[in-house]
This record gives structure tokens, sequence and C-alpha cells, in this order.
């Protein structure tokens, strides 16, 4: 009986043992860097999304303002708009106060609406960023 390990039982143990436990190290090691760059990518995003908070806020406040002008002009009630695209009266309203927006369908549906061309109720936006 011999009690010192041959380089057979040497290599397997390490087969077994060592080499997996390096892996799993390297990918924790590749699971860290990804983190790192995905939390960085991330932060990023929220300060570009921040810088463009108010120029967000100005267009939805432009459109909402000539939705509101388009449909006073043409004599309309919120319920009137709202029952002729098929909307609630509440979507109507957050159109007009700007806390959302109308769908592409809805904007083209508007337009027909208030007998004006869809790139009309745009080129409201258009007016009042330069304004």
């Amino acid at each position: 009986m011999r009690l010192g390990m041959g380089t057979v039982e040497l290599l397997v143990i390490l087969l077994i043992y060592a080499i997996p436990l390096a892996v799993v190290a390297y990918l924790l090691k590749l699971l860290v860097r990804f983190l790192k760059l995905s939390i960085g990518e991330m932060e990023e995003r929220a300060h570009v999304r921040k810088d463009k908070e108010p120029e967000v806020a100005e267009i939805r406040r432009s459109l909402s303002m000539t939705l509101r002008e388009r449909r006073e002009e043409c004599g309309m009630t919120q319920e009137f708009v709202a029952q002729s695209l098929g909307v609630s009266r509440q979507a109507v309203s957050k159109w007009e106060n700007g806390s959302s927006d109308p769908s592409t369908t809805n904007l083209i549906a508007l337009a027909e609406l208030y007998a004006v061309d869809p790139i009309e109720l745009i080129k409201g936006i258009a007016k009042s960023k330069d304004a």
C-alpha cells in the first residue's frame, strides 16, 4: 500500500476539482465585468433621458395645445371627438393636457375630423417649438 500520490492520481484530482473551480472563477469575473458595463450603460441612458425631458415635455405641451386649438376652432367638445374616434373622453383630455399622446392612427383620425392634413398638426408642434 502506497501513501503518496502518483502523477495520474494528481492529474485526476486536478481535473475533478481545480479546473471546474477555475472555470467558475473565470465566469464570475466575466459576469462582474458585464454587470459593471450594464450599470454604466443604464446610468448613461438615464442621464441622456434626463437631458431630453424638457424637450419631450415641450413637444407634448405644443401637441396638446395644437389639438385643443383645432378642436375649439371646429366648435367640437371633447365628448364629441371621443365618440367620433371611438375612444374615451378621458383619452382626449389626456391628449389635450399633455399627459399622453395619441397613437399615429388616432392622430390621423383627429386630422381628418378637424379637416386638416395630419402634417398641419405636426407643423403646429414645430411652430410652437420655434417660438
